[in-house]
């Protein structure tokens, strides 16, 4: 039996990783990563109008911008005080809020503004007790 729909148990291994074309462009998996990037509190400092290092969607990344690059950012290097992702957030919601960030580029604005209304009832940051409780 092949293991191809089961969660991932890793991060991805190289920017090759097979596993990326599971997450990467689909649209479930980024509407997802959307959902727990509003549920772990990440548009608190990654909302609209965000600059510099904060902005998500301008295409610029620090440590690159492959689909490892950026998942390592999220779960190893990302500096928020007392938050170690890579230890608390499920790595398959991992690999989701990194699908979601790498296409937030090709988003735009009103699509960005238009999934922040769409979770507005559902609980974002403090307000979720999820896993990094």
């Amino acid at each position: 039996m092949r293991d191809d729909n089961l969660p991932p148990r890793t991060g991805p291994q190289k920017a090759d990783d097979a596993r990326i074309v599971y997450f990467d462009r689909n649209a479930y998996q980024i509407g997802q990563g959307g959902r727990y990037a509003a549920w772990y509190g990440c548009n608190t400092c990654h909302s609209l109008g965000a600059v510099g290092v904060l902005d998500l969607d301008d295409g610029s990344w620090r440590y690159g911008g492959a689909f490892a690059d950026i998942y390592r950012s999220i779960a190893e290097r990302h500096p928020a005080p007392n938050q170690s992702f890579g230890q608390r957030i499920p790595v398959q919601q991992l690999w989701q809020m990194t699908a979601y960030v790498r296409s937030l580029q090709s988003f735009g604005a009103e699509r960005i503004r238009r999934q922040g209304l769409d979770q507005a009832g559902e609980p974002q940051g403090a307000q979720w007790t999820g896993p990094l409780r």
